[in-house]
């Protein structure tokens, strides 16, 4: 049987961490960061959370070393915020998802267009 209250609550530790990334002042953190996914362990106390960056897996890789530093205090934040018993231990990991989309749909759209001049002629 599927556990909805560990999912309901990645999902607004999510929405969460969405809101708390754009609070944060740290230079290395990329301001087009997003949160993909958040994973969370069964027992609640930890919780992998995938992020991406539109500039790239370096940007990305270099953001993840930012929200490490900032790890304590994005942890006392999501306790405040969603009145847990107990924050997750939070693992940030540097996911390539958007790039990768971005990737595809201008493929997607170059072959369009090539269709589309095949189309006229």
């Amino acid at each position: 049987m599927p556990n909805f209250k560990n999912s309901r609550m990645a999902e607004d530790i999510k929405r969460e961490l969405t809101a708390i990334l754009r609070e944060l002042k740290d230079p290395r953190i990329d301001k087009m960061l997003t949160v993909v996914r958040a994973d969370l362990s069964g027992d609640m106390s930890s919780c992998k959370v995938y992020v991406s960056s539109f500039e790239g897996m370096e940007r990305t890789a270099e953001s993840v070393k930012g929200l490490k530093n900032a790890s304590g205090f994005i942890r006392r934040e999501l306790f405040a915020r969603l009145k847990m018993r107990k924050s997750p231990e939070l693992t940030f990991v540097a996911d390539n998802s958007i790039e990768r989309s971005a990737e595809i749909s201008r493929k997607l759209s170059s072959l369009n267009t090539g269709k589309d001049s095949d189309e006229e002629e």
